[in-house]
């Protein structure tokens, strides 16, 4: 994950152009005609003024506040929670004022930088503020609110024990008991309900926000930030689900066949779709954690990461350090000193963190750090590399304007660092003498059906949270349907289902942090769709002429090259002249994914042969 604030946070000192707009921040009330004619009197000079001043203003604030979420993050107290969201309501509100300032200049003509700089602002906004002071006031407290009712969940079970979303997860993620589970996946959704009304009032505060920045909706114009129209945009991941979705089919009907055996086919049914507490994940939205359930047999590779890392004595700063060579050998320079003295790498003794593993940039230039409480394992030492693909990112970018210091979109950034992860091969492992020798091609299939349970199990959710919002954004989906709704979607993409009534009055969809919490959710779609594409790509260019699954550009300089393009153009260019830097095509493909599994597709077709498959 990369830490990086979403929304451009500007003082009004900076809105120095729109006409409207004071310098106390609040609106004149100006006639129409004189509107329009103020806004043709604008020029090209008066832009780049604009965007100049404002670039100044956005490189302090970005900078200031990244620094206090880094010490909120790092100590928690109430003090510096109350910084965190003093910072946090400023960057909202200037966001605003400035993402109207520069609608000021839709008919001014400029060059296609400018426009794009322009472009970036207006769009930067996930939650935007209706222009009201009381109806902004109002949103950032609800926003507040329902973040805060998130991350205060909990569950008081019948033994008046309460669990946290940890523990519930814990629970999720071992017990192979239907009830145990079931317990745990209807507690953790009784915070639900009592963010609903909460939910629905944002909703048409956002919404407002939206369409005082010109667009029909707030789904809209999240869809607007992909060089494409919102329409297009849509088409688009439904063309790319498409090209999945067979895989995921087949994965899916291997998996339901073996829950199945496993819990009965009264609780599982093999025409139906897979109740959701069954699939080690308190969302199902990835499945590794039943990968004992559902292992091919005899799929054991012969080497464990984990022991491997405890026999080689490696400590956390071993871990990094060797996820740091593998960013060198491709031709990147060693991260600054200041990576190595400012970085969180283990869980402090006295103090509460934030351990969940993320990258961030301080100073938009080389303050790259990352912050993870390190355990000694294979996954994070898979981990430890996609956050250093965003670290190598977001050095790489920093000569950009601030406007462009960024991923071509938001799907890139962690599809950089998923793409680095791919290749932690066994060949790789062995390359730095964390094994000693290469398993058979035979084994592959165990590995491949790790890798599926987490990343093409996950592809359909990423895609229909957002399928979702976006049907309650435009009103298509009314609050009375909200928990009807996202059921009926889940059971459409996913082929899963509550394992128990649910009522109109539930709001599962508050149950998932990226809901109450406003983050857009295509990005994790896209990635997924991306890394693949980005790994088969190089890795053509490594040369290799084995299975995509086992290769690794560890120590490929042109490889190394063509990725560095890639990120230091940063979001200077539409996304599709990013995406032809490395693949050649300005289309996305999820074809990739298909490669790098095919030999597990054509594992999972003879296990379904005599299976009823579909949901």
């Amino acid at each position: 994950m990369m830490h990086k604030l979403t929304n451009f946070k500007l003082t009004s000192a900076a809105i120095v152009i729109a006409a409207t707009i004071t310098t106390s921040g609040c609106e004149q009330k100006t006639d129409t005609k004189v509107e329009q004619s103020v806004q043709t009197a604008y020029s090209t000079a008066d832009v780049e003024i604009f965007l100049d001043q404002t670039g100044k203003e956005l490189e302090r604030l970005n900078n200031e506040g990244s620094t206090i979420e880094w010490i909120y993050q790092n100590f928690i107290t109430d003090d510096t929670a109350a910084l965190s969201a003093a910072a946090a309501q400023e960057y909202s509100e200037a966001g605003v004022k400035f993402a109207l300032a520069a609608a000021k200049f839709d008919q001014v003509e400029v060059s296609a930088e400018q426009r794009r700089k322009l472009n970036i602002l207006k769009q930067a906004l996930v939650l935007p503020a209706p222009q009201d002071p009381e109806k902004s006031a109002e949103l950032a407290t609800i926003a507040a609110e329902l973040g805060g009712m998130y991350g205060k969940g909990s569950y008081t079970n019948a033994k008046g024990e309460k669990l946290s979303l940890g523990q519930l997860s814990a629970t999720m993620a071992k017990s192979r008991n239907y009830e145990e589970l079931l317990d745990a996946w209807q507690g953790w959704r009784t915070i639900g309900p009592d963010m609903k009304p909460l939910f629905v009032r944002e909703v048409e505060l956002a919404n407002e926000g939206a369409q005082g920045l010109g667009y029909p909706d707030l789904g809209a114009m999240w869809r607007s930030n992909y060089d494409m129209s919102a329409d297009e945009f849509a088409t688009e991941l439904d063309r790319l689900w498409g090209q999945v979705k067979p895989l995921y089919d087949a994965l899916h009907c291997h998996v339901r066949a073996e829950l199945g055996e496993h819990y009965g086919e009264d609780k599982v049914p093999q025409d139906e779709a897979i109740p959701a507490h069954l699939l080690g994940n308190m969302w199902a939205q990835s499945w590794g954690n039943v990968y004992d359930l559902v292992a091919p047999e005899d799929a054991d590779p012969g080497y464990d990461v984990t022991e491997q890392l405890l026999k080689h004595e490696y400590s956390e700063i071993d871990m990094v350090k060797g996820a740091e060579n593998f960013f060198t050998s491709l031709g990147f320079e060693q991260l600054p000193e200041s990576f190595w003295q400012r970085s969180l790498f283990t869980k402090p003794e006295d103090r509460d963190v934030v351990c969940h593993a993320s990258a961030w940039n301080l100073d938009a230039k080389d303050d790259i750090r990352i912050k993870m409480c390190i355990q000694k394992t294979g996954e994070e030492f898979s981990t430890i590399h996609h956050e250093l693909g965003h670290n190598f990112y977001q050095r790489a970018y920093k000569d950009q304007p601030v406007y462009f210091q960024g991923s071509a979109n938001d799907g890139f950034h962690e599809a950089i660092g998923d793409t680095i992860a791919l290749s932690v091969t066994p060949a790789y492992l062995k390359e730095i003498g964390l094994i000693d020798s290469i398993p058979d091609e035979s084994k592959d299939i165990g590995l491949l059906m790790k890798m599926a349970l987490e990343k093409v199990a996950f592809i359909p959710f990423g895609l229909l949270v957002d399928q979702w919002r976006w049907k309650v954004f435009n009103g298509e989906i009314t609050p009375e349907n909200y928990n009807t709704a996202w059921w009926e979607l889940r059971e459409k993409y996913q082929g899963v289902k509550a394992p128990i009534a649910r009522a109109a009055t539930d709001f599962d969809p508050g149950a998932k942090y990226h809901v109450p919490g406003n983050v857009p959710y295509s990005r994790y779609f896209l990635a997924h769709i991306l890394q693949f594409e980005f790994h088969k790509s190089l890795c053509e260019i490594t040369g290799n002429e084995g299975s995509i699954n086992r290769c690794s550009i560890y120590n490929n300089k042109d490889a190394g090259a063509k990725l560095n393009q890639v990120l230091e153009m940063g979001a200077s260019q539409p996304w599709q002249q990013a995406h032809k830097v490395i693949t050649g095509s300005e289309q996305m493909d999820a074809s990739a994914i298909l490669d790098y599994f095919a030999p597990l597709k054509v594992w999972l077709d003879q296990k379904n042969q005599n299976r009823q498959c579909g949901f």
